[in-house]
Parts: structure tokens; sequence; C-alpha cells
């Protein structure tokens, strides 16, 4: 009897990376409608589970942050907003450069120049997705207006994790408008 010539067992060869996508939701969840961002992201993690997005939530932004943008393709912040006329709205957001920084948060701008300056390259995709709030007081529970953004940001939110490229993300934002 002959050996069988067995030919060497394949390497594992790790596939593709899933594509990275960071929600990012900040606000207060003790003040009223401010709590919109946390409340969406909490929302959208328990039903929209997929591989390659993670979820971080905290009160604000801050320097720290911008370790977590880090490998990441695209991010979605998500934020209440007091100034809104519609229930939500997604834009791109743009690099600002500020000089000094505090402990009481910053500009999702001004998170991307963080980034930008320990990384030394530019910060990954990132759009905001701002949700109409009107009442911010220690303790009260959200307002109706909230309510409303809070499903339209959901269902926006849905349809730009299931979407698979930056390109899809920007042609939403000009739908937005």
């Amino acid at each position: 009897m002959q050996p069988v010539n067995a030919s060497p067992a394949k390497p594992n060869m790790p596939d593709k990376p899933a594509e990275s996508i960071l929600v990012f939701a900040y606000g207060n969840p003790s003040r009223g409608d401010d709590a919109l961002g946390p409340l969406l992201a909490e929302r959208l993690e328990n039903c929209c589970q997929q591989p390659g997005v993670k979820f971080v939530s905290d009160f604000q932004l801050q320097i720290e942050h911008a370790t977590d943008l880090h490998e990441c393709e695209r991010v979605l912040l998500i934020d209440a907003a007091a100034a809104l006329q519609q229930p939500c709205q997604f834009f791109r957001v743009l690099e600002q450069t500020q000089t000094q920084y505090t402990t009481h948060g910053m500009t999702p701008g001004q998170l991307l120049s963080v980034y930008r300056q320990v990384y030394q390259q530019p910060a990954p995709a990132t759009f905001m997705l701002a949700l109409r709030g009107t009442r911010f007081n220690l303790g009260e529970p959200l307002s109706s207006a909230a309510k409303i953004s809070l499903q339209s940001g959901f269902e926006l939110a849905q349809a730009l994790l299931a979407a698979h490229s930056t390109q899809v993300w920007d042609k939403l934002t000009h739908q937005a408008e």
C-alpha cells in the first residue's frame, strides 16, 4: 500500500474584516430630551445586531473619544438638538480646529481635529444625526416632540446601518436637507 500524498492543510486565512461602523450617542438620560441620543443607540443596539457595528454612549464628547473612532470606516454621532424645526437632521461633520480644550465636552468637529492630531491622519467619515428636543431640565420625561424625533431617527438610522457605503450616507445627507 502506498502512502497517500496528502497536501498540507491550508492555514486559516482570516476573512476580510467586516466594515466597521461606530454609533456614538451622547446626552444626559436625566435631563429630559437630552436622553434622545442614548435612547436611540440602545434601541438600535437591541434590534440591529450587525457584525462590524459597535455602540458607545456617554454624557458628552470628550478628547478621549478620539480613540473610539480609530479603525472605523464610518461614524454616526447621535445627539439631541434644541434648534431643529424638523424631527431629525442628518449631515456630515467637518473637522473644526480648536487651540484649547476643556473637560466639559467638545463639538463633533473638534473631536475630528483631535483624531487627526493623535493619529496623524484624517478621521473616518463622520456624520451627525441630530434629534429635535424641546425640554432639557433635570428629571423631566421625554417630550411628545422628542418621542416623534426618536421614531424618525430610528427609521433613518436603520436605513443608514443597512447601507453599505459612505457614498450612500452622503446621498442621504442631501435628501435630508
